[in-house]
């Protein structure tokens, strides 16, 4: 328990922002920026003050509070942070500015916009933290609200579609999420995560579930299994896992710049989340029976997205498939750490070889990807809209510093050593060799496809002849390059010095290791 409730204060202040922001005239746009930009910047500030108090020696939970709510129902504020929870809130606050950095263009409706985009990270920082699910359920909702507008108002001609197929597939997870707990509240009386995470170490789970009325003529294991499936279809969506992806290319293609970073550097992190924090802890045995076709779902994630993302013209529908592809070697390394070790210490050390890789995994793929997206963006301002692959060539020529910075991403999103995205990869695949071995060959394919569409974009947009009505496109201005400056240095540190992050994860990733072992 801490005197100062840190976290509580870290949720408001964005909510507190988007309250005043949207209080703004239509007419004060530059003044709505700054003040949106300002609550940004203040919660980055509160998150790496919590970052320097976190004590990187405990795995456990840290800045933990606890109040009563509605105790009839079993529902508390219980809100902490581990590792993994503040690497999260960590990347929500640095993928935030960096959105609306993107969105300064905006012109409609500006205070709405920046409004919308503060109360989405409100959702996020909530979501990130809560440790009951009533709790957690609400932050999990506000997210998906503010995301929904932000496409549907602001997005591309087909927006409307876009942001409706979105909403409803993320709905479609969210209720099945709530049916489950609903069933595991009648059986437990509980809603606490880490109360449940408790029952299911013990054995108790089952026999709760067992008792159930109504469902008498299931077996607990079945109960249990078909409860697991529910939950594991909320998170699959947000991820997403191959076959519920569809949402996601079009989703971020119609969406405005600044939403799409934050919907692919940090929304998509909720299911991966969802995964460590609640399904894996309540749901170990069940998960575990079903691991190896999840491992293959994982393996098609990662190969078949970036296949498709070969077959893109689009810019940001290369790049949407790009983040599925990516978020696949998470999933992969996920599932692979459900294999039955017992004490061998061995494969205790690749699980959590494994599980730093899916966490370094998870804020590099959100640094990067937003990056990325962000370039789209200043392409599009440059070139009047255009995003095709083929609509460009020999940039290089007459906008260098653009092209190398923006070159700088790409190489991080294929993982070239020296850069983040390799680190996170590396420690995936050393763990989930000897654990799911042939997985892991197979998904080795996505490395090298990925290799083709970067290089593809290399070579389409920034090299061979510069087409006669580019040859006066200007280069990134001084403020660009500033605004830039932050995350591709932060590529290059995280790439050169991991245990800067992985000095605090690791603790939390060997005590998952330690629940798992059963």
């Amino acid at each position: 328990m801490n005197s100062i409730p840190s976290i509580s204060c870290l949720t408001v202040v964005p909510l507190l922002g988007a309250v005043a922001v949207l209080g703004l005239g239509a007419s004060s746009k530059k003044l709505a920026r700054l003040l949106a930009l300002a609550f940004a910047f203040a919660s980055l500030a509160m998150t790496l003050v919590m970052w320097h108090r976190f004590n990187p020696a405990d795995g456990g939970l840290q800045f933990e509070e606890v109040h009563a709510w509605i105790p009839s129902l079993g529902v508390q504020y219980h809100v902490g942070a581990d590792g993994l929870s503040l690497l999260m809130l960590l990347l929500s606050a640095i993928v935030l500015p960096m959105a609306m950095a993107a969105s300064w263009q905006v012109t409609e409706r500006v205070p709405l916009y920046f409004s919308l985009m503060l109360m989405l990270q409100a959702g996020l920082f909530g979501t990130f933290t809560a440790l009951n699910f009533f709790h957690w359920f609400l932050f999990w909702e506000l997210s998906l609200i503010p995301a929904f507008f932000l496409v549907r108002l602001w997005g591309g001609s087909q927006r409307a579609t876009a942001a409706m197929q979105f909403f409803v597939y993320t709905m479609l997870g969210s209720v099945a999420l709530l049916l489950a707990f609903l069933a595991i509240f009648m059986a437990t009386g509980k809603f606490d995560f880490m109360d449940l995470a408790e029952l299911a170490r013990n054995g108790q789970l089952l026999p709760a579930l067992a008792a159930l009325p109504h469902w008498q003529t299931f077996t607990a294991g079945k109960i249990a299994l078909l409860l697991c499936f529910g939950v594991l279809l909320g998170f699959a969506v947000k991820v997403p896992l191959v076959p519920f992806h569809t949402w996601l290319p079009s989703t971020y293609a119609e969406a405005p710049t600044g939403t799409t970073m934050l919907l692919t550097g940090t929304m998509s992190k909720m299911g991966l989340y969802g995964f460590l924090r609640i399904l894996l802890p309540i749901f170990f045995m069940e998960m575990r029976w079903v691991r190896t076709p999840l491992l293959w779902l994982a393996v098609a994630t990662i190969v078949l997205s970036a296949y498709a993302a070969l077959a893109q013209k689009d810019l940001k529908r290369i790049f949407a498939y790009s983040s599925i592809n990516h978020l696949g070697y998470c999933m992969l390394g996920i599932f692979a750490v459900l294999k039955y070790t017992g004490d061998n210490p061995a494969l205790a050390t690749e699980k959590a070889a494994a599980l730093n890789g899916v966490f370094l995994q998870m804020f590099n793929h959100g640094l990067t990807a937003a990056t990325l997206f962000w370039f789209v963006a200043l392409l599009e301002k440059r070139s009047g809209g255009l995003r095709g692959l083929n609509d460009f060539g020999g940039l290089r020529k007459v906008a260098p510093v653009f092209c190398g910075l923006m070159g700088i991403a790409l190489f991080s999103s294929l993982g070239l050593p020296g850069l983040n995205g390799f680190v996170g990869e590396f420690l995936i695949f050393k763990g989930t060799f000897p654990l799911a071995t042939w997985p892991s060959v197979v998904a080795v394919l996505g490395l090298l496809l990925t290799a083709l569409f970067i290089l593809t974009i290399l070579q389409r947009v920034f090299s061979g002849p510069l087409p006669e009505k580019w040859s006066q496109m200007p280069d990134l201005t001084l403020g660009e390059r500033l605004a830039l400056l932050p995350p591709i240095a932060l590529m290059f540190v995280l790439g050169l010095y991991p245990q800067l992050i992985l000095g605090v994860l690791n603790s939390t990733a060997m005590r998952m290791v330690w629940q798992l072992r059963f």
